[in-house]
């Protein structure tokens, strides 16, 4: 899912800022959820900025680069002895 974009973020700040209504009221006005609104607005408290923390890079790989390599070696024969069959 992608992160909602920075405007989306300051419009939030901004409104609570502004006490333009409760974090729940704010989540309906701008169809996020009350979570998200809680966590930008302690977000923004604690390090002042509205950005999206970068992704966190997902599983990391079972198989080294050296692994991968023999894998290729053994599908490339194993292709080229079914080519002679």
């Amino acid at each position: 899912m992608k992160p909602y974009s920075c405007d989306l973020r300051q419009k939030v700040i901004n409104a609570h800022t502004n006490q333009e209504g409760s974090q729940r009221e704010l989540a309906k006005r701008f169809s996020v959820s009350l979570s998200f609104v809680q966590s930008l607005l302690r977000r923004y408290r604690n390090s002042g900025t509205v950005e999206a923390k970068p992704h966190g890079g997902g599983q990391k790989p079972k198989l080294n680069n050296e692994q991968l390599r023999l894998v290729e070696l053994l599908v490339e024969s194993d292709n080229a002895d079914g080519a002679t069959k």
